[in-house]
């Protein structure tokens, strides 16, 4: 059987596979599927009810997978595109360092119980960048001294991110990765430099001045 002759669900499937994204269909709450034994045919299965679906259904799926561009047949399903990308950031930023409270409060040489009210404190107040996994509250190491304590300046960079309400984890991609606002520079290490500091901080300015306009 070619793939042309293949059936729907067989082709469905052979195409998120190519595109390395069947991982990206139960986070976006779109049917999944998986290959029965013995002869490997993809099985698709509606979230809701743990059903198979229903040829009207893999059909819908189909096009809402495909909506994007003018040429089916050669479409990518962006939103999926964009899901799996977003993954992988978040797993660069996670095998970069970081700290719970736990570790923070050694290094702080504080209380657990200090040191979460203190992140949390100064979150509040836009001075620390925290984010939320699904296990845990990290925060960034890169925003933090030796101590343990936030680095004065990057208080001028974090504070327009955070008022505007920046994705925590759009704030950190930005602030440790090369930005294209500043030529390429890396945020939290241009801004050491005395003669990039300023632009540094009024980049951040325009990103957060982006964030807010948005509806």
């Amino acid at each position: 059987m070619s793939g042309h002759d293949a059936p729907l669900s067989e082709r469905l499937a052979s195409w998120l596979e190519d595109l390395d994204l069947t991982g990206q269909l139960t986070a976006a709450g779109l049917p999944t599927f998986v290959r029965d034994a013995p002869d490997g045919l993809a099985v698709w299965t509606d979230p809701l009810t743990g059903s198979p679906l229903a040829a009207d259904q893999l059909e819908q799926l189909d096009r809402l997978l495909r909506e994007e561009g003018t040429e089916p047949e050669h479409a990518v399903p962006v939103a999926l595109v964009l899901m799996a990308r977003q993954a992988r950031l978040r797993e660069e930023l996670l095998a970069s360092p970081w700290l719970g409270y736990e570790a923070l409060a050694q290094v702080r040489g504080a209380s657990v119980n200090a040191t979460r009210f203190a992140v949390h404190k100064a979150a509040g107040e836009h001075r620390l960048l925290v984010v939320a996994t699904e296990l845990r509250t990290v925060v960034p190491a890169f925003q933090l001294d030796a101590t343990g304590q936030s680095r004065p300046d990057l208080a001028g960079v974090l504070a327009p991110l955070l008022a505007a309400g920046m994705d925590p984890w759009r704030a950190w991609a930005w602030l440790t990765q090369p930005a294209a606002l500043l030529g390429g520079l890396v945020p939290e290490q241009a801004v050491l430099d005395a003669e990039d500091a300023a632009l540094v901080r009024h980049a951040a300015v325009r990103l957060a001045e982006r964030v807010t306009a948005r509806p």
